[in-house]
């Protein structure tokens, strides 16, 4: 019995539109469907295609939802609308759980399920229809689903129809990507939402990392009773994650006859369906952004919006990866905003000025370029697309994740390390369904630690596990295995998945290794899964073998222990080390186990404490295992090495004779006013030729003190332009020394590139009508008394000797009356001599 709200959406209007993109005569079989929330694109658009509602043709359809939680809530709608179970005509599947019945037509998956599907079943064998849901969420598993579906519709099946939907996208950039889709759009019944700006009355700090200002969350908790009190109906109330939502809970005690609930993707399923249906006393739902899109929240009248989301990023250089706390675009506002008149009018508290709305982002970043592409580029060389240029996406991954990616995926054993490509064992590591990282140790600790006991710990690593856990992994898996709370719930569903997973990719060895300790099992799983974060020290402080330190907070179980494996990391802001969240302890010889791609020895010369340091050292990538002096040095190493001194203290370690630095200054000049092929001799640019210039002097010292031996002018004429013949005319274009009226050669300065001076006695100029000039620039003349000191400063002697002349001899004459003094200057006789002497 299908249910009238079925039928009564009004994303109704749609349909025909869409129809004829799918199977109209002349129909592309794809399209991008645009319709506000509330209109039903989620629940009655999949019926429709599927022939459930309507007249249209049987078919299966299979809907992709980003979250976990709006897969579950949008198939057990569209079952309810049908008068049926989840199950029956609609299904869902999730990792980890499955409710799909033999006669069911629409089956809803998250999009990190049928990404696996793709990779097993290219063809999507037996599926007609497959649609995209909010797409404008732009999740990196979602842009990677719409690539390869756009593959199999060019390659396998051009008849699969696919749909895009989405509230609020890029629609034209869709319908690009779709090969032409035609863009669809539904009129929505949406009722007027009145905006209440609601910033805190002081300041608040920024977020940094995953850093909330708790001032910030108190005033939140204020603006939750301040809209109960002045609206009716349910309160939305978006904040940016888990912890932040249990702080706000924990200050809106006291609320009498209100429900507080707390929605988010590890919250209970009976909470989850609390919050999906109405209650009969007023609530409360705080909620990250899984409430902005795919679910209907009813009852609610009023959104308070936090204007917090959280967003994944990668330090590429630590080696380190994790969410961090952003402002909500504009975008993202508009669909929290508009939760609040699904149903009937509402309002809007936003906890921000509105002047600083204005300056948000328009949308909020594609995950493809923040957050660690390794499982992307691993999906991408299953497919065939190392590198993803073949792949139809709506933004390109940064080449530099890309590259730290295929670093991670080459160190695993995952990709061939010339072409990209998938190996054998990548693609069973693909197959697992977990983060390479996390499958690489899944399979590898299976033949040593058992797959039950290697499934338990991945399942800890796949979900971070509560903050009240602790840092110490063992202890944290022995909390699971007894615990009762939601995680734990979802861990053991998680193991069970992960166990059977294991035993089929690996041989079966549950119980020779049992007599290994829950402590060494936990590091070596740890290890497996992040080699470049086992580190060494002690007193709380690691180096880890990336080069990265990292600290342990006070009182930690973990302190004392020599090493350690080191799975979960964030770096505080304006910290120089990274902060251990989750982390085991490890014995080196687990630690060289499970890095030994990363163990190297060698010598190595290097420039320490302004001097040159000689050892052969074994090292684990940044940790030093064992050194020994050095007495001879390869010559290649000592050069290196001298070139880093050199980039540390500059070229002063070089000797610099006054006609050295003039020959620079000279250089420098000429780049400026001519450029090429006058060479650049800033100390960037001599850094980037250090070997055309300073070879071979550089080759033959041994210690620093051979820099100070090296003339730096005699090497800089090396940077001189000889092939182009320009170099002869050095002395042309920017001499030395410059003749002036009296016959003296006056040293130019050239400190300045921008224009030379020349600083000569007044009366040598006598006679000169027009400023000397270098390489086409006017020298600046500095004008000195009989004393050498200055008198006038001047780009134009034409214009002193008419305007500024008569003030400086009024000024001097008496103080120097041995000197001339002419009245007309421009026609005096050039001298460097006194009056008596040229009358002599």
């Amino acid at each position: 019995m299908i249910r009238n709200d079925a039928l009564d959406l009004p994303v109704r209007s749609a349909l025909p539109g869409l129809r004829d993109a799918l199977d109209g005569p002349a129909a592309p079989g794809s399209a991008v469907l645009v319709a506000p929330p509330g209109t039903g694109k989620t629940t009655l658009v999949p019926l429709v295609l599927a022939g459930l509602v309507g007249d249209g043709p049987a078919r299966r359809v299979v809907v992709a939802e980003p979250r976990r939680i709006a897969a579950r809530a949008a198939a057990r709608r569209m079952a309810w609308l049908l008068g049926e179970k989840a199950g029956e005509s609609v299904g869902y599947t999730v990792r980890g759980e499955r409710v799909m019945g033999r006669h069911a037509r629409v089956e809803v998956v998250t999009t990190g399920v049928l990404l696996q599907r793709l990779q097993r079943d290219q063809e999507l064998a037996g599926v007609e229809v497959v649609m995209l849901d909010e797409v404008h969420e732009r999740h990196l598993d979602a842009d990677t689903v719409a690539a390869f579906l756009c593959d199999v519709r060019d390659a396998l099946r051009p008849e699969l129809r696919l749909v895009a939907a989405s509230a609020t996208t890029d629609a034209q950039g869709w319908a690009r990507l779709l090969g032409g889709a035609p863009v669809v759009e539904a009129e929505g019944i949406s009722y007027p939402v009145e905006t209440a700006w609601a910033p805190p009355a002081r300041p608040v700090r920024p977020p940094h990392g995953m850093r909330v200002d708790p001032a910030l969350l108190t005033h939140v908790a204020s603006v939750v009773r301040r809209a109960l009190r002045e609206q009716g109906g349910d309160v939305l109330c978006f904040l940016p994650g888990v912890g932040e939502i249990a702080r706000v809970a924990g200050q809106l005690g006291g609320l009498g006859d209100v429900d507080v609930l707390q929605v988010h993707g590890r919250a209970p399923a009976a909470v989850q369906d609390a919050v999906l249906s109405a209650g009969a006393r007023r609530r409360v739902v705080l909620a990250t952004s899984v409430a902005e899109s795919s679910l209907t929240v009813p009852g609610v009248r009023v959104v308070v919006d936090s204007g917090l989301a959280r967003e994944p990023r990668v330090d590429h250089a630590r080696g380190l990866s994790a969410l961090t706390t952003v402002r909500a675009s504009q975008a993202a506002g508009r669909q929290r905003a508009g939760r609040a008149g699904r149903e009937a009018p509402g309002v809007v508290y936003r906890c921000w000025t509105e002047a600083e709305d204005v300056r948000l982002a328009r949308f909020p970043a594609p995950e493809i370029k923040v957050a660690d592409l390794t499982a992307f580029a691993l999906q991408a060389a299953c497919w065939g697309d190392p590198d993803a240029s073949g792949l139809a996406l709506l933004d390109a991954p940064p080449a530099g994740a890309m590259a730290a990616a295929r670093s991670v995926l080459t160190a695993i054993g995952a990709v061939e390390a010339e072409s990209g490509r998938a190996t054998e064992r990548g693609a069973r590591l693909a197959g697992l369904g977990l983060h390479p990282r996390l499958a690489r140790a899944l399979l590898d600790a299976t033949p040593v630690v058992g797959a039950r006991r290697a499934a338990e710990v991945v399942a800890l690593l796949s979900e971070e596990p509560p903050r009240d856990y602790g840092d110490d992994l063992a202890a944290a898996w022995r909390t699971a295995r007894r615990g009762a709370d939601a995680y734990a719930a979802r861990w053991k569903t998680e193991v069970r998945r992960l166990t059977g997973a294991a035993a089929g990719q690996t041989p079966a060895r549950e119980d020779a290794p049992g007599g290994l300790s829950e402590d060494r099992v936990a590091g070596i799983v740890a290890a497996l899964a992040f080699p470049e974060r086992v580190g060494r020290g002690g007193d709380g402080e690691y180096l880890m073998v990336s080069g990265t330190r990292a600290a342990l907070a006070d009182g930690s179980r973990l302190r004392g222990a020599p090493w350690i494996a080191v799975a979960v990391a964030d770096r505080p802001v304006g910290a120089g080390h990274a902060r251990v969240r989750l982390a085991a302890v490890v014995d080196e010889e687990v630690a060289l186990r499970a890095a030994a791609p990363l163990r190297t020895e060698g010598d190595e010369v290097a420039w320490a404490d302004g001097a040159l340091v000689a050892r052969h050292v074994e090292r684990l990538g940044a940790v030093e295992l064992a050194v020994r002096p050095l007495k001879e040095a390869a010559p290649a190493l000592v050069r290196e090495a001298l070139k880093e001194g050199l980039r540390r203290e500059g070229f002063g370690l070089l000797r610099w004779s006054r006609e050295a630095g003039e020959l620079r200054e000279r250089l420098a000049f000429l780049h400026r006013t001519l450029g090429a092929p006058w060479p650049d001799v800033s100390d960037d640019a001599l850094h980037a030729r250090v070997d055309e210039w300073l070879e071979p002097e550089l080759g033959k010292a041994r210690r620093r003190s051979d820099l100070g031996r090296i003339d730096a002018g005699q090497a800089l004429r090396r940077l001189l332009p000889w092939a182009s013949g320009d170099a002869a005319r050095l002395d042309e274009l920017a001499p030395e020394r410059l003749e002036v009226p009296s016959g003296s050669r006056i040293r130019i300065d050239y400190a300045n590139p921008e224009q030379p001076v020349l600083a000569v006695k007044l009366q040598e100029m006598f006679g000169l009508h027009e400023s000397p000039r270098v390489a086409g620039v006017p020298v600046l003349v500095h004008l000195l008394s009989p004393a050498g000191r200055p008198a006038a400063v001047t780009a134009d002697l034409a214009s002193f000797w008419r305007e500024g002349y008569r003030a400086v001899r009024a000024e001097l004459r008496g103080r120097y009356p041995k000197h001339p003094w002419p009245e007309d200057p421009a026609g005096a006789v050039p001298t460097r001599h006194t009056s008596a002497r040229l009358r002599r």
